[in-house]
């Protein structure tokens, strides 16, 4: 069946009547909104975040403050009144930073040191981070918002999450190559990302999968229970590595995913009803 580039829809619109104007797309590379903070925004975070290491509670806060350092989610800054300094060491060592002047600390728990894992600001630092600590994510074994635990970052206030049921047509490719084709997928909306299709197993061809040991772990969904990459003519060629990804025990709120698969629209061809979807250019692939 020949597949129509998308937006053919929009391509295919009827000629508008006098007085009307055709609504043009809004973009022509991508079908789903961006992030809107720009770098430095500061806002107040009403969650009580915590975190731990070696066994000791390092901090526990209902004063952080989200920092957006990149444009994709914040950062938890965390004021220093709320920080245990029995573990943080400072470096004496200065450096500059677009949030301003940064002390570098090590980080000192239950016989664990993490080097310069803390930066502390002074009062040279942009409105809203001066007196806070910002601890590098992976220097710590575990963040929590309230009493739930938190993976990779904090999860973005101004980004949604929802994960909806089904019956559009999918069918993904490589190569000419059927990976999966269903009627009845999961699809997830996360702002900033593009439309991810789950899919259930007895709707993908194995046979062009193979397992891997990867890894990865998101602050909406949780920690991945699978990846394969994708084997074609018996090879699994450069860049068709985990492509694809399973969370078997996601977060509640993404509990309609479990168990099934997903694969990157950024590295396989995706088509919706009969629609070849654009292929995304994310920060995950660059």
């Amino acid at each position: 069946m020949k597949q129509e580039p998308w937006p053919a829809r929009a391509e295919k619109a009827r000629p508008a009547r006098r007085g009307e104007v055709n609504a043009a797309p809004v973009a022509t590379d991508r079908d789903y909104p961006q992030m809107i903070a720009e770098i430095n925004h500061v806002e107040p975070a009403p969650r009580r975040v915590r975190a731990t290491l070696g066994g000791e509670q390092i901090f526990d806060t209902t004063s952080a403050r989200y920092v957006w350092e990149v444009p994709y989610y914040p950062q938890y800054y965390i004021p220093l009144e709320d920080v245990d300094m029995r573990f943080v060491i400072d470096e004496g060592h200065a450096q500059s930073t677009r949030q301003g002047t940064a002390h570098r600390h090590s980080l000192r728990a239950g016989g664990t040191e993490h080097p310069g894992a803390v930066r502390v600001f002074g009062e040279d630092a942009v409105t809203g981070v001066a007196g806070t600590a910002r601890f590098d994510w992976s220097a710590l074994d575990a963040w929590f918002e309230e009493d739930e635990q938190v993976f990779v970052h904090p999860r973005n206030p101004y980004a949604r999450v929802d994960a909806l049921r089904s019956h559009r047509h999918v069918r993904v490719s490589l190569e000419g190559i059927t990976l999966a084709d269903t009627t009845a997928p999961v699809l997830v909306f996360e702002t900033g990302l593009p439309t991810r299709y789950y899919i259930d197993r007895t709707d993908i061809a194995f046979e062009h999968l193979v397992p891997t040991s990867t890894q990865t772990a998101c602050p909406y969904k949780g920690v991945t229970s699978g990846y394969w990459s994708v084997r074609i003519d018996g090879t699994v060629r450069d860049g068709h590595q985990d492509l694809a990804w399973a969370y078997d025990f996601p977060t509640r709120q993404l509990a309609p995913v479990a168990g099934l698969i997903a694969f990157y629209n950024e590295k396989v061809d995706i088509d919706v009803d009969g629609r070849r979807r654009p292929g995304p250019r994310t920060h995950f692939f660059k």
